[in-house]
């Protein structure tokens, strides 16, 4: 058997087929749908422009950029329901237009364009993205079809993730793949064969079926100790011109921020990695700094009313500092509004605030329950300590229980913690039992693995709605 080394251009990472149901980052369609959003803001925005003033005015070029900037790329609604279509757009489309005004008042820049115009995009915005969303749907097989027929795949290895990716590829709309099924040295009654796929015969035949059949992709699904076998596959696969792709042990492990990179020309794979790095941490800090400036700006005034009421009612500090754990668990200071007669700072240990608790003070009860006790957190956004989304922030003593009892707990922790979440939005805001607190730490590794911009803006609109309807704080 020849044993020179196989080229590294011909064996590759396996490509993002179908994360979570998704088209993957190189699909054609994936790349159409990325400038939906944006694209349709900004020429509904021109058109708006042309409409009212008959040209396109330096402050709506300026605009249309700062929007393309904070839309791109645009949401993936190729698979949704009309109504989910619909509903999603809107609060995406609210939530911008929520921090664009926000912005515009702050600036004066609003200043520059009528209300007419501005009310006419308000409406035309959602509604171009809503067609066009709809337009590719009714159009993607006819692009598909410029690209051919599917390409024909077989995977190498019947294991659990070998199995777990052909599902994926099944289940992923538009994914172009074919799968023709297993190769496998054992035998079929070892097997745990999907349905829809059958084995197709043991390793040594692979290179005669992928010349025979035109086999061009060929995902390598062996265990990473196997390296003899993958050697000899990959030998017998010389002479063939298939695409192979190694889809490692990994795949069926719970990635955070999973990718390919190369450390001194070596090729490695992130298992754990924070979402935050190089540009995608630039922008997340920038809009941190942007945000926490507008609103504190904003708030001022009512900063001052609670800090009055707090001094006028209770005796004690207004402000109350707790620590916590913030970026890479190491230890910060959180600042608050006192809201109780006590000052514990959770680290040693805490007690959860119950219904009724006679710690908490009258005006504490209000701004408990609206939540302008975290107000004072905009300074700690400023401060580098914490950002405006992420993970909520928990007592020492609360981090030191529950890191023992929940895998994955410290994870949280490769990023900043937020004054809002994507945890509290959906629900999990207050509790402190295990199951309350292992569904909260599901949902703040989903944001890690999910991370965009537009999540960010989302979870900000929602956050509006979920302080007012809150039956989990007081």
């Amino acid at each position: 058997m020849d044993s020179s080394p196989i080229p590294l251009t011909q064996v590759k990472s396996a490509p993002d087929v179908a994360g979570s149901g998704s088209l993957g980052k190189d699909h054609p369609l994936s790349f159409i749908e990325s400038l939906i959003d944006p694209g349709m803001l900004v020429l509904s925005l021109w058109g708006v422009g042309l409409y009212h003033t008959g040209s396109l005015r330096p402050e709506y070029l300026i605009l249309s950029v700062i929007v393309f900037a904070m839309t791109f790329p645009g949401t993936t609604q190729i698979r949704s329901s009309l109504r989910k279509l619909v509903t999603q757009t809107l609060i995406n489309w609210a939530a911008i237009a929520a921090l664009l005004l926000v912005m515009g008042v702050a600036t004066g820049y609003n200043r520059h364009f009528p209300v007419g115009a501005l009310v006419m995009w308000l409406w035309l915005a959602p509604v171009s993205q809503i067609a066009a969303h709809r337009a590719l749907r009714l159009a993607a097989p006819a692009i598909l079809a410029l690209r051919g027929p599917p390409r024909k795949a077989v995977i190498v290895g019947m294991n659990t993730q070998g199995v777990a990716l052909a599902r994926r590829i099944r289940e992923t709309p538009y994914s172009q793949i074919d799968v023709s099924g297993f190769f496998d040295d054992r035998e079929l009654h070892r097997l745990n064969a999907p349905m829809g796929f059958g084995l197709i015969d043991r390793l040594a035949a692979l290179p005669a079926y992928v010349k025979a059949n035109n086999v061009q992709m060929i995902y390598l699904s062996l265990p990473m100790a196997s390296q003899p076998r993958i050697l000899q596959v990959l030998d017998g696969l010389k002479d063939t011109t298939a695409s192979i792709y190694f889809v490692p042990d990994m795949f069926v492990t719970d990635l955070i921020q999973g990718r390919s990179a190369s450390v001194c020309g070596t090729p490695v794979i992130s298992v754990c990695e924070t979402p935050f790095r190089g540009t995608t941490g630039l922008v997340k800090r920038g809009w941190d700094i942007l945000l926490a400036s507008v609103i504190l700006l904003l708030i001022a005034p009512i900063m001052l009313a609670v800090a009055i009421g707090i001094k006028l009612t209770s005796p004690g500090p207004i402000i109350f500092k707790q620590r916590r754990y913030g970026l890479d668990g190491k230890e910060i200071m959180v600042y608050k509004f006192r809201s109780m007669t006590v000052t514990e700072d959770g680290e040693k240990s805490y007690t959860q605030v119950k219904r009724g608790d006679a710690r908490v003070t009258k005006i504490g009860a209000f701004i408990r329950k609206t939540s302008l006790d975290e107000l004072p957190q905009f300074i700690n956004v400023l401060q580098g300590r914490m950002s405006v989304v992420g993970p909520r922030p928990h007592a020492i003593a609360v981090n030191e229980q529950y890191r023992k009892l929940i895998s994955g707990y410290m994870i949280r922790h490769k990023v900043r913690p937020g004054i809002t979440g994507w945890a509290q939005v959906n629900g999990f805001r207050g509790g402190d039992d295990l199951e309350s607190m292992q569904r909260r730490i599901e949902f703040d590794l989903d944001y890690l693995r999910n991370w965009s911009l537009r999540l960010d803006l989302y979870i900000i609109a929602r956050t509006v709605g979920v302080v007012f309807k809150d039956t989990k704080a007081y």
